[in-house]
């Protein structure tokens, strides 16, 4: 059963082409993670992949449409999903419009325990970026 969560939009004051390549490079993420959260973390300039509670959960870049565009799709994780990253203009070109769509193939019982926290999780992405 395929669950699809939008997150809300937020004007990063970030230049669009800035703002796609920081998320381009998978390496990137691992970069930014704090110290005690990198052990069991991996990546690459396509892959990241972390062992979490006993589950690995890999991503990889499926698909980049330079400074629009980044389509991430799972690599080893306990369901498929795919995410869309989208960096749209911004009427102040130092600025961008940022959102992220996600469709994930969640049974009921998933979708029930964690689709709030999925939704949460998106737009709390939105406003941490929104804050730079």
């Amino acid at each position: 059963m395929s669950a699809q969560y939008s997150s809300k939009h937020g004007i990063v004051s970030r230049p669009q082409a800035e703002l796609y390549m920081a998320f381009t490079d998978m390496r990137n993420f691992l970069a930014m993670m704090p110290e005690d959260k990198k052990q069991g973390v991996t990546a690459d300039y396509d892959t990241i992949s972390a062992t979490v509670q006993g589950f690995t959960i890999g991503v990889k870049v499926t698909r980049r449409e330079p400074y629009n565009y980044i389509e991430l799709q799972d690599d080893g994780a306990p369901f498929k999903f795919m995410v869309s990253l989208h960096f749209d203009p911004a009427d102040d070109p130092l600025k961008c419009d940022f959102h992220i769509d996600l469709l994930a193939d969640l049974n009921l019982m998933m979708k029930m325990m964690i689709g709030n926290r999925i939704q949460e999780g998106l737009d709390k992405i939105v406003d941490g970026l929104t804050k730079i």
